[in-house]
């Protein structure tokens, strides 16, 4: 059931990869950002007030949630400040480099959530699953040499960094989430967690105005692809918790499947935003299957 719903989550993100895109383009990043925040909080507002009521008005529903401790809170406001970490980097990036090249790129990031859970929560991994790892890895490689042709220099593009970054940051929260979960309830995590996002994304917002606030900048633009990065990423991460609720879950190998993403997220950066040196990159994007199918064969309970 674990995998059906890290697949679930997977497909969704890829729609979310490409709403950011949209969103993005010609527009300016951090009031984008911002107003995901706020309509991800929107979203849960009802579990947020019934949580902090005590009400009970959502007993009986999948948004009942209980009120946490304070340490409850504390574990759920880290996971938000390194996620929104996460994000200020991957927006940035998204804004200016092809989406054919950032989901391949953020389809490697279970690598590092690999070294992580080998290190952190003693999860080996079989043969099958070490393939898919070398493949996506290798896929890396092909890639930065793809990014060349379109003027996208992997070592000293300042875009491919902030995508780094992210991708740093987003395994740190894989990692992390992997610990939470197995403490806290998973609408209790995704509901205040969008709330402390937006307390943290209007500080920075303010703060980072009044720093560039004599330098020129893009100007923001309404989009309603704006309010569906909100809601796709509200629903993938809904299925991604569901996955690791599972006790047999593993989260290098959920984190894995989710980069599957990169197939949608491919799909509509070829056919929506009609990005270029599209044969290449679907050689790249046929070692990230390859790895995920690996991956897949290696969490069988047979193998």
């Amino acid at each position: 059931m674990w995998l059906t719903s890290a697949f679930a989550s997977a497909a969704l993100l890829g729609l979310y990869d490409a709403a950011k895109k949209k969103a993005l383009t010609d527009n300016a990043v951090l009031p984008v950002l911002w107003l995901n925040t706020l309509f991800s909080t929107l979203l849960f507002l009802p579990a947020i007030l019934s949580s902090a009521f005590a009400t009970g008005w959502l007993n009986g529903t999948p948004l009942a949630v209980g009120p946490g401790s304070l340490h409850d809170h504390a574990l759920v406001f880290l996971k938000s400040a390194i996620v929104l970490t996460s994000w200020i980097f991957g927006y940035i990036g998204i804004k200016y480099l092809p989406l054919t090249i950032v989901g391949p790129i953020n389809a490697t990031r279970p690598v590092l959530v690999l070294v992580g859970a080998f290190l952190l929560f003693g999860e080996r991994l079989n043969a099958f699953q070490w393939t898919g790892v070398a493949l996506a890895l290798a896929s890396l490689l092909l890639l930065s040499r793809s990014g060349r042709r379109e003027g996208v220099d992997f070592v000293r593009n300042r875009w491919i960094g902030c995508i780094a970054l992210a991708a740093l940051a987003g395994a740190a929260s894989g990692l992390y989430d992997k610990f939470i979960m197995t403490r806290l309830d998973a609408v209790f995590v995704q509901s205040w967690f969008n709330l402390y996002q937006l307390l943290l994304m209007t500080a920075a917002t303010t703060l980072l105005h009044r720093f560039a606030r004599r330098r020129p900048s893009t100007p923001f633009r309404w989009s309603w692809a704006i309010p569906l990065i909100s809601i796709l990423l509200s629903l993938a991460d809904f299925a991604y918790y569901a996955a690791l609720r599972d006790p047999e879950a593993m989260i290098s190998v959920v984190s894995m499947i989710r980069r599957g993403s990169v197939a949608v997220s491919f799909l509509c950066g070829a056919v929506l935003f009609r990005e270029r040196n599209l044969r290449a990159k679907t050689v790249d994007l046929a070692f990230i299957l390859a790895g995920m199918v690996f991956l897949w064969l290696g969490s069988r309970p047979s193998v």
